[in-house]
């Protein structure tokens, strides 16, 4: 078991989730650890909304099996577009994604600070395709910009965490998306 240190000494943080494959190992090492994460489903970047409904599907299916609250934030595609606008032909990994992160991890930090908790983290950091240095800059910025919250900046690929990913996914059959979510990411391939 890979021992954790959040922030604070706290019990009860907010996890941002952005899959069930994702947020696999880090919730159930959470767990091991006498954590209570709560699992917030935030990701109007999701597109089409078939694939945004089977993405939250399975992860709240992960959530109930392991006895966790799962929050299922609003979906509003046409505001995370305005967010995004101008950004469309970035490549991935640049601009587009940090705006996308920044968006997200900023939602997360409000829904943290209005459950009265202190501490929020993301599976983003999790992703072998995003850049760990946008996901960390993106969760300062919400920490910063949000009162009385801190982000929890970890590398959750490490410690066996992907290996174990890999294994509950399998374990569990789980959909495993083959693109970010966003309809630029697919227009690139």
């Amino acid at each position: 078991m890979v021992e954790l240190h959040p922030p604070l000494n706290v019990r009860r943080l907010v996890l941002h989730s952005c899959c069930a494959p994702c947020t696999t190992a880090i919730a159930e090492c959470m767990v091991q650890n006498g954590l209570e994460p709560i699992i917030f489903f935030f990701n109007p970047n999701i597109h089409p909304k078939q694939e945004y409904e089977k993405r939250k599907q399975e992860c709240t299916r992960y959530a109930t099996q392991l006895g966790l609250t799962f929050i299922d934030a609003d979906y509003d595609h046409a505001a995370w577009l305005s967010a995004v606008a101008g950004l469309e032909d970035e490549p991935e990994r640049q601009g587009r994604c940090l705006r996308c992160f920044e968006v997200r991890l900023l939602a997360a930090a409000q829904f943290t600070q209005q459950q009265g908790l202190q501490v929020f983290t993301t599976t983003l950091a999790a992703s072998r395709w995003k850049r760990l240095d946008q996901v960390q800059q993106a969760g300062q910025q919400a920490q910063e910009t949000v009162p009385g919250v801190t982000f929890w900046s970890n590398n959750w690929r490490k410690g066996g965490l992907q290996e174990r990913r890999n294994q509950l996914i399998a374990e569990l059959g789980l959909y495993n998306q083959t693109y970010c979510g966003c309809e630029f990411s697919v227009r690139k391939k």
